[in-house]
């Protein structure tokens, strides 16, 4: 008998654990999270800068339609992209403090602005707050012969530093960084 009801004891647990454990689980997202980091090297775990942001695609869309000249975009989708700066640097000719800071863009005709603002875990561009912004930095824009579906952030060596470059359709936009010296 106790053997018989130890049995029954344990099916029902395996049961109720089965099911407690049941879980539905989203598809992909339609605009995938990335990250990318300075140095580039995943053997180099000391870090520089890194950035975690939402990669829309065109999908035959305009990027002027997705991102308007002349307006806060959140750099990428979903949430605002978030860059983490482990060092103090300087930003495209500002100097920054050691931290984490929302990025956002103003696209525009031959030149960007990119904004860092101290304001995190904002969805999209809604509650920007102006007042917020740490530093804004006017960046040229190029074109490149090579379109870009998704949206794309990297970081590359250049000179003394290194550049943030973001990439969508075929603007190419690089903000410079430099370590600051300690």
């Amino acid at each position: 008998m106790k053997k018989v009801l130890f049995i029954a004891l344990m099916a029902f647990a395996m049961t109720v654990s089965t099911d407690a454990l049941a879980q539905k689980f989203s598809g992909l997202d339609k605009s995938p999270m990335d990250m990318a980091a300075f140095p580039t090297d995943y053997k180099v775990s000391t870090k520089t800068a890194r950035i975690i942001y939402s990669r829309p695609q065109l999908k035959g869309r305009s990027l002027s339609e997705l991102a308007p000249a002349g307006k806060v975009w959140r750099t990428g989708a979903n949430e605002a992209a978030e860059v983490t700066f482990y060092a103090d640097v300087n930003f495209g000719g500002k100097d920054i403090k050691a931290g984490t800071y929302s990025i956002f863009t103003i696209p525009g005709q031959g030149e960007w602005t990119v904004v860092l603002n101290k304001n995190l875990n904002q969805w999209g561009a809604y509650s920007y707050d102006e007042s917020a912004d740490v530093a804004r930095v006017s960046v040229p824009s190029a074109e490149d012969s090579n379109s870009l579906e998704e949206f794309s952030i990297v970081f590359k060596e250049a000179g003394a530093g290194f550049e943030m470059i973001m990439g969508w359709d075929k603007t190419r936009v690089a903000v410079p960084i430099v370590v600051a010296k300690s």
